[in-house]
């Protein structure tokens, strides 16, 4: 006879097997060899570095705002040489024409017909050096490659390869010769990104192995980690990170507050509430998660929002910043339990 009082055996964290239902440990291993990579350059910016390979696994445009000799262009060129994959700079100026970018139809004298020639956007990672420096005209061709990563011409669609990812470099400071970029191509930027002034051990550190390289280049000795199709595998790895329901409402409640905030005259658009959630999973994903945590949703706030939003004249003539604002935003909502 069975006895049906024997007690049920007491539930600890000794005999609970915690298993991610994602594979990460290749990605988290690939992840951490990049940022080796990296950092043998770039002195300090971990958060950067993070920040960009987020952006890389969440198939997302990077903006990098900083003042000029902070490792902005640099870095964007040392990502590349980890990536297998196809690179292109573009100096942006002011006599920039889209054609520059994107190509043209030259005509075939042998065979009498047009044919188009590829531009430099035709590649997997783009950096674009000083793109507040082009005109309106050449800023908007780039409106659709951003979003659709395809390109119209002459009636003809060209699809990019993927991966596919824009970098771009501003300087916030030299106004003369620039060009305020549009907020409808701000938006197509998943971070944006501003990188200060390096602390004093970190200004040491950089002087000293400046001095120790000597005729050495700083690209040589960087090894390249990961292949295109290792790059597509998990970004469609990512798409698969947990999230529960009440954390899709916590970051429709941040989204929500940057249009409700007397500090703001523009709110963010749902194409923010994407980004906050396509970010954050590839955050939790670097950290070994196969879920978001509201700490993965707070990390990606600032760097998606920052650039979407425009303060108040009242507030920017106060020196407030719109990462300020967004900062105090995530504190006053309700963090869900």
């Amino acid at each position: 006879m069975d006895d049906f009082n024997t007690p049920e055996p007491e539930v600890t964290n000794e005999n609970v097997n915690f298993e991610t239902r994602l594979n990460l440990a290749p990605l988290l291993e690939h992840v951490n060899t990049i940022k080796k990579e990296l950092e043998t350059v770039i002195v300090g910016q971990h958060k950067m570095i993070d920040q960009l390979l987020v952006a890389i696994l969440s198939n997302g445009h990077v903006l990098l705002e900083g003042v000029p000799g902070v490792a902005k262009t640099i870095t964007a060129k040392l990502l590349s040489k980890t990536l297998n994959i196809g690179f292109s700079r573009i100096q942006f100026t002011p006599d920039l024409m889209p054609s520059d970018i994107l190509g043209t139809s030259i005509f075939n004298l042998k065979n009498s017909e047009f044919e188009f020639k590829k531009g430099p956007i035709f590649s997997n990672l783009i950096l674009i050096d000083e793109i507040n420096r082009a005109p309106a005209k050449t800023q908007a061709a780039l409106f659709e490659v951003m979003e659709e990563r395809q390109i119209t011409i002459d009636g003809s669609a060209y699809i990019l390869e993927t991966p596919f990812l824009v970098i771009a470099t501003q300087n916030p400071i030299e106004q003369e010769g620039t060009y305020r970029l549009p907020e409808a191509q701000l938006d197509r930027f998943l971070f944006k990104i501003t990188i200060d002034y390096p602390k004093l051990d970190e200004e040491i550190l950089i002087i000293q192995r400046e001095h120790l390289l000597q005729d050495h280049g700083k690209l040589e000795a960087i090894k390249t980690i990961l292949s295109a199709e290792e790059i597509k595998a998990y970004q469609a790895l990512i798409k698969q990170i947990r999230v529960e329901q009440n954390l899709l409402e916590y970051i429709a409640r941040i989204v929500v507050n940057t249009r409700e905030n007397a500090f703001l005259y523009l709110g963010a658009s749902p194409r923010a509430s994407i980004a906050i959630l396509n970010a954050s999973k590839g955050f939790a994903a670097i950290r070994g998660r196969d879920f978001v945590t509201p700490e993965d949703i707070k990390e990606a706030a600032v760097p998606v929002l920052q650039h979407r939003v425009i303060v108040t004249p009242e507030r920017e003539m106060e020196g407030i910043t719109s990462a300020e604002i967004i900062k105090q935003i995530i504190e006053t909502v309700e963090i869900p339990r």
